[in-house]
């Protein structure tokens, strides 16, 4: 066959859409008896973080993916998760029977209950092998893995092997009534963790080495979130629990519970000892690359968490290997939103043009428009005003607008930014990309001091100053950046004022005047 993607949780289904589309040989294997096995038991506490908003006064289907952080990508208005439950704050039993329902009434082709064991490759450049566990053999051109960060990541701490991790330790707070208990790790699978114990537990600490990074400020929906960060607050207000900022040095088991030694970080004592009842660690996932054989183990990278890939999501050393969802997430580490659903989805698609592309002679998606300045205004203002994608895939995904010297102009939508600069578009023409990005060193700025001021919606000048998000176009030629442009910032995220429409028009009209062009 020509696809093999392992793995049938969002992104396998999403890929699988795509390649069924196409008109693809393809087969998705999945490990579990359904979609989604993953979060039939993650998150733990079963409630997601993503944000499902059902009502957000538009009518806009696109438009209404911004505030949808569940859905997959498809034609059929049924599939959209906002018609699976009205809660803001999911449960996630609710995402698997989703998923289940789209890989039925899409028709995916899903083998379940086929848990790859083995892979390996016919040759150097040959097809790829899969056998599962039961000693059947899966083989095809090209392989895509999406199972996700599947394995928990465990720190090399002494003594980390006796302590309860996050994937199996109880989620039933009276477990620990008026215990001390030591969790490790400072993002949301911690402070969830947390959280669940704040009515039970004697005493709370939440450590690690790493200051804690708020989603509000840096806009990177995995760092701590506000829904979960109740421990802070009773910290602050001196209620039995803390935050330890520093490295966890030993962990001693003893019949009476744990010794843990931690070297802080902001205090003069540099190694303290502390006892506790029970140790948590909830440190994360990282991808399990143990089923390939060593001739063709992708490289691991980010504490061999995640496999290497190219701008193409191809991996770096192994090719015809590609990786789709949570894992792709190494190309824009705790920047954008490709370790998430609502960001994912449009790398999915994105890849599966790529793939197109590549293997099948098929062009980018695009509009054929005319090459004048007040048309390529207008196309970027619809489209900033409007996309789901650019919104989600801030500074990752953008739409590229292509001068050709046939005199036409192609407006292609949501490329990797990434792969356009390192080649993506052979030749030396003239083209634009339009990405929506926030202001330089936006996650060192409090977003809630009055004291910092902000650019004045309609001061263009000043706009490359503005810290919220807002459009950038910016002009290339032979590979080179030539000008840039930036679009006022906006509250509304309301790009259509003249303010915004006017110098965007006058930076295009630059732009293809042969004679005001830079050198």
């Amino acid at each position: 066959m020509e696809y093999l993607i392992i793995g049938a949780g969002p992104a396998g289904l999403q890929l699988g859409y795509h390649l069924r589309r196409a008109g693809r040989d393809y087969q998705i294997l999945e490990a579990g008896p359904a979609p989604g096995h993953f979060f039939k038991t993650y998150p733990r506490h079963r409630k997601l973080i993503s944000i499902n908003k059902p009502h957000t006064g538009s009518t806009d289907p696109e438009h209404n993916l911004r505030m949808d952080w569940n859905s997959l990508l498809s034609d059929d208005p049924e599939l959209l998760f906002t018609r699976y439950s009205p809660r803001y704050f999911p449960p996630a039993d609710v995402l698997v029977q989703y998923l289940a329902d789209y890989a039925e009434k899409l028709g995916l082709n899903v083998a379940y209950d086929t848990r790859i064991a083995h892979i390996t490759r016919a040759g150097e450049d040959g097809d790829f092998i899969a056998t599962d566990e039961q000693g059947r053999k899966w083989q095809a051109q090209r392989l895509i893995i999406a199972t996700g960060v599947s394995k928990p990541y465990i720190p090399p701490i002494p003594g980390i092997e006796t302590i309860e991790q996050y994937a199996d330790v109880s989620v039933d707070p009276e477990d620990f009534t008026d215990q001390r208990v030591l969790i490790i790790g400072k993002a949301n699978s911690a402070f969830e963790t947390a959280d669940n114990l704040m009515e039970t537990a004697a005493v709370i600490h939440v450590a690690g080495p790493s200051p804690i990074q708020f989603a509000w400020k840096t806009h990177f929906v995995g760092h701590l979130r506000a829904v979960n960060n109740n421990l802070l607050d009773s910290y602050q207000l001196k209620s039995q629990n803390a935050l330890l900022d520093g490295e966890i040095v030993n962990i001693a088991k003893d019949d009476q519970g744990y010794t843990v030694t931690v070297s802080f970080s902001r205090v003069n004592e540099v190694l303290k000892d502390l006892r506790y009842d029970r140790v948590i660690g909830c440190t994360g996932f990282r991808f399990d690359a143990d089923i390939f054989d060593p001739a063709i183990r992708p490289r691991l990278v980010i504490k061999e968490r995640f496999p290497e890939q190219t701008p193409a999501w191809e991996s770096t050393n192994v090719p015809g290997l590609y990786f789709a969802g949570t894992l792709t997430q190494m190309r824009d580490f705790k920047k954008s939103t490709s370790g998430f659903i609502h960001g994912f989805r449009y790398g999915v698609r994105a890849l599966s043009r790529v793939l197109e592309e590549r293997y099948h002679g098929a062009e980018w998606p695009h509009a054929v428009l005319e090459p004048e300045a007040d048309v390529l205004m207008e196309a970027v203002i619809a489209r900033v005003n409007r996309s789901s994608a650019l919104w989600q895939q801030f500074g990752f995904l953008g739409d590229v607008i292509r001068i050709l010297p046939d005199g036409s102009a192609r407006y292609c939508e949501e490329m990797p930014m990434d792969h356009v600069r390192e080649g993506a578009l052979a030749g030396g023409a003239l083209h634009f990309t339009i990405t929506l990005e926030y202001g330089p060193d936006h996650d060192k700025v409090d977003p809630f001091d009055l004291n910092v001021t902000r650019i004045a919606q309609n001061d263009p000048e000043r706009a490359a100053q503005g810290q919220y998000l807002h459009p950038v176009v910016r002009a290339w030629k032979d590979g080179a950046l030539i000008a840039t442009h930036h679009v006022t910032e906006n509250l509304e995220n309301d790009w259509t004022f003249p303010h915004h429409r006017e110098p965007l028009q006058a930076f295009f009209k630059r732009m293809l005047e042969p004679a005001e062009m830079p050198a």
